[in-house]
């Protein structure tokens, strides 16, 4: 199980659409960065848990399997509006956290996509930071952080969040696992310094290595994940 190729038509992947309004909108402002990440990974832990649950619906069951066959995509789409709206009733899990909301969607091929969905834009999807502290730290949450040295749309970041979730659920011992399905798979984003950098890898229980298909070259180390 990998970020990757191939990129042809008969590549699977897993779309998220983000839900971007424009600021001021009678939708809401836009998310913030981090709020958008720690949806799209709860998100994504949320339906890898659906597909392997015990009572799975066979077809969630089968796609997620076959999708984890293979490179682990995830294509990140914007829609606000009408766009938005019609991606609700797609097979999929969508959350709403601190004023982010997102849809992960079944995986399928790239090349079959819903016009509901390949109508939707991949770029425009980056959004202000927050700088702001929390205390309000849910133990239960998947702390990820990504590679400081890195730069990254909110979009990619978002992606490669989602990765470290979906690695996560399988890495867990099987006690922590159910632990973080049954709380929803909550996610932390941790903001680490580059002078940090190397401790939160040893402290890492999964990493996660980008394919190269966009904005990073092949094989760099984005984002890692510890519970």
């Amino acid at each position: 199980m990998s970020d990757g190729p191939p990129s042809g038509p008969e590549a699977w992947a897993m779309q998220i659409v983000v839900h971007l309004p424009r600021p001021g909108s009678p939708e809401g402002d836009p998310p913030t960065r981090r709020a958008l990440l720690e949806a799209v990974a709860a998100a994504t832990g949320r339906l890898v848990a659906a597909g392997y649950a015990d009572d799975a619906d066979p077809e969630w069951a089968a796609a997620i399997r076959q999708y984890e066959d293979g490179w682990i995509r995830k294509v990140v789409r914007r829609a606000r509006g009408v766009h938005w709206r019609r991606v609700q009733p797609l097979p999929g899990i969508g959350v709403t956290h601190d004023g982010a909301s997102v849809r992960a969607l079944l995986p399928g091929p790239v090349g079959d996509l819903p016009d509901e969905v390949r109508r939707l834009q991949v770029g425009g999807t980056d959004v202000a930071d927050t700088t702001e502290e929390r205390d309000d730290a849910d133990p239960a949450a998947l702390a990820v952080a990504l590679n400081p040295a890195v730069t990254m749309t909110a979009g990619k970041a978002a992606a490669q969040a989602g990765h470290a979730a979906q690695l996560a659920w399988h890495a867990m011992p099987a006690d922590r696992r159910r632990e973080w399905t049954a709380a929803g798979c909550p996610v932390r984003i941790v903001p680490v310094p580059p002078a940090e950098w190397q401790a939160a890898l040893v402290r890492s229980g999964v990493v996660v290595r980008d394919g190269g298909l966009t904005e990073v070259t092949p094989g760099t180390t984005t984002a890692v994940a510890w519970w």
